[in-house]
């Protein structure tokens, strides 16, 4: 029985995020399963350009990053490229993070930032999530 205070129905999983050296290297494997890319972006504030795949119901997200100095560019010379973070999408992202706040969750983010897309965003720190590090995403309102 689920017992925590988060009624809130519009959770799902937003996006799987994947560590790559090169967009231009890793995409043509992804394209040749059969997904389809949506975009490619590039986020300053977070250091990386992103290509957007749908796979159906979510979607995968490669992050090249733009630098070695980057967050993603630090993990990909500690860990190599690879499964980066889970994304859960979220209908009030502030409400949230007071909510984790308040149960005393370590989170990278204290605040939400603007990232792809345009969607608020905020990282929960892995030592909080059993090692997964846990990006929340409020969509852009349209």
């Amino acid at each position: 029985m689920n017992n925590n205070s988060n009624s809130d129905s519009n959770l799902r999983l937003d996006h799987i995020a994947i560590a790559v050296n090169s967009l231009e290297e890793a995409l043509p494997f992804y394209e040749g399963l059969g997904l389809t890319r949506l975009e490619i972006e590039v986020v300053e504030d977070q250091g990386v350009r992103v290509a957007k795949l749908d796979i159906g119901n979510t979607h995968i997200e490669l992050l090249e990053p733009l630098s070695a100095e980057t967050p993603v560019g630090k993990f990909i010379s500690q860990k190599g490229p690879g499964l980066h973070h889970i994304c859960i999408g979220v209908a009030n992202i502030e409400d949230n993070l007071c909510q984790l706040k308040s149960r005393g969750t370590k989170m990278i983010n204290e605040t939400a930032k603007i990232g792809a897309g345009g969607a608020k965003i905020a990282f929960v720190h892995p030592k909080a999530t059993g090692g997964v590090l846990l990006e929340l995403s409020q969509p852009q309102a349209e």
